[in-house]
């Protein structure tokens, strides 16, 4: 492997087509201003580097980055790109991760919207992100201990699980399938409507109208805090282990929880079966 050491680069494409280079303590910045320092290369390892210009990373097929900085002016750092860990980074660029598979991220500090589209296969632990729209239409999605700071966020993705997270967006897993949420905390607005196969298991949900429109539904185990007009035209079958402020119209299935505040029944075809413990 080729090493370059402090060395700056900020013309344009400064490392094109590299194949099995490290970058150590290296600065992609400067009056230049060049864009895609990396693109098309092949096994590249960036080691306590510093990434000030756009989109370092294009279609990089084996990557490392360990200990780096991405600032907000690092835009779109990695797209299209395969084989990817990175490790103990700050990510502060829009659109840091797009259409890549097969990737590992590790105790990172994630700033960045439009975090996440479109990837496949991707590791996520140990780690903070605060996105506006993160993880959009990615399937095959692992988190543990991560901790999620945004607004729409896991739309549209599937088969995915997730464990010991704390998730602190609006409007999150709508329109996903095939997801598992376990011993983690989701608060939020608007919780997991349309979705299809989903199922949160020893979790916290908090927040209004959460769970609507769903098919195969599932809650075991779960306690539910705030949340009002609960699964509305919802096939669900859910063991709550607290009260529920209010549950409108469930179509179908079995819901049980100690008390509800109110139960809504306008509907004639909502025939779900709700039982109240106290």
């Amino acid at each position: 492997m080729q090493t370059i050491t402090d060395k700056t680069f900020d013309e344009e494409r400064a490392l094109y087509g590299s194949v099995d280079v490290m970058a150590l303590r290296c600065r992609f910045d400067g009056p230049a201003d060049g864009e895609s320092a990396f693109k098309e290369s092949r096994d590249i390892t960036a080691k306590e580097c510093y990434f000030n210009l756009r989109y370092p990373f294009w279609h990089v097929k084996g990557l490392k980055i360990e200990g780096g900085k991405m600032t907000e002016l690092c835009r779109a750092a990695i797209w299209y790109s395969s084989g990817v860990e990175i490790t103990g980074t700050k990510m502060h660029g829009i659109k840091a991760l797009r259409e890549c598979s097969d990737v590992k991220i590790t105790n990172c500090d994630i700033v960045s919207p439009e975090f996440g589209w479109s990837v496949s296969d991707l590791s996520v632990k140990d780690s903070s992100v605060e996105s506006e729209y993160a993880f959009m239409r990615s399937d095959h999605l692992f988190f543990d201990h991560m901790k999620l700071k945004g607004k729409y966020s896991f739309q549209y993705i599937s088969d995915s699980v997730f464990t010991n997270c704390e998730f602190d967006t609006k409007d999150a897993f709508w329109h996903a399938k095939n997801v598992v949420v376990k011993d983690s905390v989701v608060k939020g607005e608007y919780l997991a409507w349309y979705c299809e196969n989903v199922v949160f298991e020893n979790c916290k949900i908090l927040g209004t109208q959460p769970l609507c429109y769903c098919k195969g539904l599932k809650l075991i185990n779960c306690t539910m805090t705030g949340c009002d007009l609960s699964f509305e035209k919802s096939d669900v079958e859910a063991e709550v282990k607290s009260s529920v402020d209010s549950i409108k119209n469930p179509y179908s299935g079995k819901i049980v929880c100690e008390s509800a505040g109110e139960i809504i029944l306008t509907d004639p075809e909502a025939k779900c079966r709700i039982v109240t413990e106290k």
